[in-house]
């Protein structure tokens, strides 16, 4: 697998637990177009692992399902890997916090 920095940012993030895709998307500031191609070679390569949440959370949260992800044994010992590789991994994000709207 191909060791770019923005693939040791999303190993990083699947480092600190399992992850669906937005998570993901906001912990790292990549964009979806990195981030998602990033995540299925993980899991066609072996590294992760991701399944699909169950259609009436989603459907009761008015909402499409979510796919998580979550790092395998291969996966942590990439990480550990693309960490030494890029020392200097793009720092990971505070989560955002949405504002409710003003009134």
């Amino acid at each position: 697998m191909k060791l770019t920095q923005a693939t040791a940012v999303v190993l990083q993030a699947l480092g600190r637990g399992t992850r669906h895709g937005f998570d993901i998307l906001d912990e790292t500031d990549l964009p979806s177009g990195t981030v998602y191609p990033i995540l299925r070679r993980l899991e066609r390569e072996g590294f992760a692992s991701g399944h699909w949440e169950e259609v009436s959370i989603a459907q009761n949260e008015q909402r499409p399902p979510r796919r998580y992800y979550k790092l395998t044994a291969a996966g942590r010992a990439l990480l550990v890997t693309a960490l030494e590789r890029h020392a200097v991994a793009r720092p990971l994000l505070p989560r955002r916090r949405l504002r409710p709207a003003r009134s």
